[in-house]
């Protein structure tokens, strides 16, 4: 396939799986299947938690952020994704690759901290239950959520900005399927000792501060809970707390493995398929994970479809 067919000279050229077209077909229609899940789970999940009163507390408060975090992530890359696999080029403009680097840069960054808001959150409601709803007041919980937002979006100006201004040589080809940091870096012709200190230190910021204090939550909690003497109220402590640290493993466990090592010790395909798990699979498994074993959600979508039934009766 010729993948230059109709490009100009300012676009780039997103290889992606293009040296093994045996799996174009199949990786396409499996992205396009997980895409549509995305979509449906985590627009349920948002418009649940804002329609069902029952869920208007702060874990619901930030689920709903993170659903929305995972559609606008999805969303910035899978759609050029399938229109490269399906059509004849695998082209995309200067512009939309710079939106998709910085959309992705963005949205990764703001997942972190929420995550790390939503594990206080969780420490809060095992730990301190009778203070619950005053620590975790509406203001303080939308301060939170703020700060991750421009948290992410102050980290993705800086990396993005410095990742461009590298000189390329003319080097047009991007070795991944959508515009990521770093493929990107890789075609500059220069190492760049600087940028590679500040994706460090950045990354410590955003990857490793925020699972340490994740993990600090989760070992506070799990004192808390040996000493819980309610099957009932343990099984639901292990049910929120569960879900949310499965997400935790296989957001920060991927992203780690791909931006806390040397960018020239991971070969391509192997950078390709984990950036494939943590750019279209995470964010598909992630309303999956808080619903399947969550009675509060499912509980809340049949009050919603019971009174829409009873509204179209009437």
């Amino acid at each position: 396939m010729d993948t230059n067919n109709g490009s100009s000279t300012t676009d780039f050229i997103l290889l992606g799986f293009s040296d093994r077209p045996q799996l174009e077909p199949i990786i396409s229609g499996v992205v396009f299947i997980f895409y549509i899940v995305t979509l449906v789970g985590n627009t349920t999940i948002i418009l649940v938690s804002y329609l069902d009163t029952q869920l208007h507390t702060p874990m619901y408060f930030f689920l709903s952020n993170l659903s929305f975090l995972d559609l606008c992530y999805a969303t910035s890359i899978v759609p050029q994704m399938l229109v490269n696999l399906w059509g004849p080029t695998k082209s995309i403009t200067y512009g939309g690759c710079v939106l998709q680097f910085f959309f992705a840069l963005d949205l990764g960054a703001t997942e972190c901290l929420l995550l790390a808001v939503m594990a206080y959150d969780r420490y809060a409601a095992v730990c301190q239950p009778l203070h619950y709803t005053v620590i975790m007041h509406p203001q303080l919980c939308q301060k939170m959520v703020l700060t991750a937002w421009l948290g992410g979006l102050g980290s993705a100006l800086i990396l993005c900005s410095l990742t461009l201004k590298l000189p390329r040589c003319g080097h047009q080809v991007v070795d991944n399927f959508f515009c990521e940091m770093p493929a990107l870096i890789k075609m500059a012709c220069v190492r760049s000792k600087v940028m590679e200190i500040i994706v460090f230190a950045l990354g410590v910021i955003f990857l490793l501060v925020p699972l340490s204090l994740i993990l600090i939550s989760y070992a506070v909690i799990t004192q808390a809970v040996v000493r819980i003497k309610s099957a009932a109220r343990w099984s639901k402590v292990l049910n929120t707390c569960g879900s949310h640290l499965t997400v935790v493993t296989l957001f920060y466990g991927t992203l780690i493995y791909m931006y806390m090592k040397p960018q020239n010790s991971t070969s391509q395909d192997e950078g390709k398929f984990l950036t494939l798990f943590y750019t279209i699979i995470t964010p598909t498994l992630n309303p999956l994970i808080y619903t399947l074993r969550n009675k509060d959600v499912k509980s809340a979508v049949k009050r919603i479809l019971s009174v829409e039934k009873w509204s179209a009766k009437s």
